[in-house]
C-alpha cells in the first residue's frame, strides 16, 4: 500500500472518489467537498491510500482550521481541556463522518488502510505543530479507529436517521405505531387545510429569501453571529458548489416565504441539511411539515430508503421514526 497527499480534491477523479464515498455520505462526496475548498477559514489536504496498481483503497481529507465559526467544531467547545487539535480528519462540515475506505476490502486490508490514515493525519499535523482529531463519527467508524488513538472515543451527540420502506410516504406512516400515525396524519392535514403554496426548487433561486429565515433561525438559538449577510452569502455558496443537487420545498404564503428546507438525495439517503421558518405565521405544524413529510415525499419520488434527520430535538425525530446512533470524537496523542 501506498500514500499520498494531495493539496485538492480536483487531483482524484471524482468517479475514483465517489466509489468510496458515496456508501459514506453527502459529505464526504467529491462535489461537496470541493466547494468546502473555498471556505477560507481552514486550509486542505487528502490522504490517500492506493494498492501497487494505483487503485484506490483509503481516504481522507485533512482541515488546518485557522478560525473555526462554528462552535460545534471547536475543540474548546466539544473537546476535554487539555486537548486542542487544529487539524480535522475527514468531514469538517455537516456532523457526520467516517474514513473512507473501498468496499470490497477485507477486514485486515481495512484496518492496514486506517492505520495508514491515522499515520498521514499525523504526520500532516506535526508539520503543523498541532495534533489531529475525527469529529462526529459515526459509531461504526468510532469503532474501527478506536484501537488507534489512547483515549476511549468521546460521545459528542446523538444522531437520526428514519428509514422509509415501502414506495410511499403512506408506507411510512404505516410503519409507525397506531397513535403516530394518527398524530402524523393530523399534522399533515392541518397543514393542507392552511393553504400555503409549497414550492419545490432549486436553491439557487430562492437563497437570498431562505437566507433570511435562515438567519433569523440562528439567531432565535443564540448564534448571533450568523445575520442574513451571512446566511444568505453560505447558502449562495452552497448554491454555486452544489448546483441542481442542492435542492429546496419551501412553503408561501402568497409571494413571501414563510418556511423551507434545504435537501440532498446522495447514496440511498436524503440529507437534511437545513429548515428555518417564519415562527409569526400562524400555519399549524410548518416546522413539522418542512423538517419532515415533504423531504420524504421527494425522497420516495427520488427512491432512497433513509431520511437523515441529523442532531438535536432527538426525541421528536424519535417519535417519527427515527433510528439514534452516537456521534464520538476521537483525538491524537501530543507529539
Amino acid at each position: 500500500m501506498i500514500t499520498s497527499v494531495v493539496e485538492s480534491i480536483h487531483a482524484v477523479p471524482a468517479a475514483e472518489w465517489e466509489h468510496l464515498a458515496r456508501p459514506a455520505g453527502l459529505y464526504l462526496s467529491h462535489q461537496w467537498l470541493a466547494g468546502q475548498e473555498e471556505d477560507p477559514t481552514a486550509g486542505c489536504a487528502y490522504a490517500l491510500v492506493r494498492d501497487r496498481e494505483g487503485g484506490l483503497l483509503a481516504a481522507a481529507p485533512l482541515y488546518l482550521v485557522r478560525d473555526e465559526p462554528n462552535d460545534s467544531y471547536r475543540p474548546d467547545a466539544v473537546l476535554p481541556p487539555r486537548l486542542r487539535p487544529r487539524v480535522i480528519a475527514g468531514a469538517r462540515r455537516g456532523y457526520h463522518n467516517t474514513p473512507l475506505t473501498a468496499p470490497a476490502l477485507d477486514a485486515a486490508d481495512r484496518d492496514a488502510c486506517l492505520v495508514l490514515l491515522r499515520d498521514a493525519a499525523r504526520d500532516f499535523a506535526t508539520k503543523h505543530h498541532t495534533t489531529h482529531w475525527w469529529p462526529y463519527l459515526t459509531s461504526a467508524a468510532a469503532t474501527g479507529l478506536a484501537r488507534l488513538y489512547p483515549d476511549r472515543p468521546l460521545h459528542l451527540e446523538d444522531d437520526a436517521l428514519i428509514p422509509l420502506p415501502g414506495s410511499g410516504i403512506e408506507d411510512y406512516i404505516a410503519s409507525l405505531p397506531p397513535q403516530r400515525r394518527v398524530g402524523i396524519r393530523r399534522e399533515r392535514r392541518a397543514f393542507a387545510a392552511a393553504g400555503l403554496d409549497v414550492r419545490h426548487q432549486a436553491l439557487a433561486d430562492c437563497s437570498e429569501e431562505a437566507g433570511v429565515l435562515l438567519a433569523g433561525h440562528q439567531q432565535d438559538h443564540g448564534h448571533d453571529r450568523d445575520g442574513v449577510d451571512a446566511m444568505t452569502g453560505l447558502l449562495q455558496r452552497q448554491a454555486a458548489a452544489m448546483g441542481t443537487e442542492a435542492r429546496v420545498v419551501a412553503a408561501y404564503d402568497g409571494r413571501r416565504m414563510v418556511g423551507f428546507c434545504l435537501y440532498y438525495h446522495y447514496g440511498a439517503t436524503t440529507w437534511i441539511r437545513a429548515v428555518a421558518v417564519d415562527r409569526r405565521h400562524p400555519t399549524p405544524h410548518l416546522y413539522f411539515n418542512l423538517m419532515y413529510y415533504l423531504p420524504a415525499e421527494d425522497a420516495y419520488a427520488h427512491g432512497t430508503t433513509g431520511l437523515h434527520a441529523g442532531m438535536t430535538a432527538i426525541e421528536a425525530k424519535r417519535r417519527r421514526g427515527a433510528v439514534v446512533c452516537g456521534l464520538y470524537a476521537l483525538v491524537d496523542r501530543e507529539p
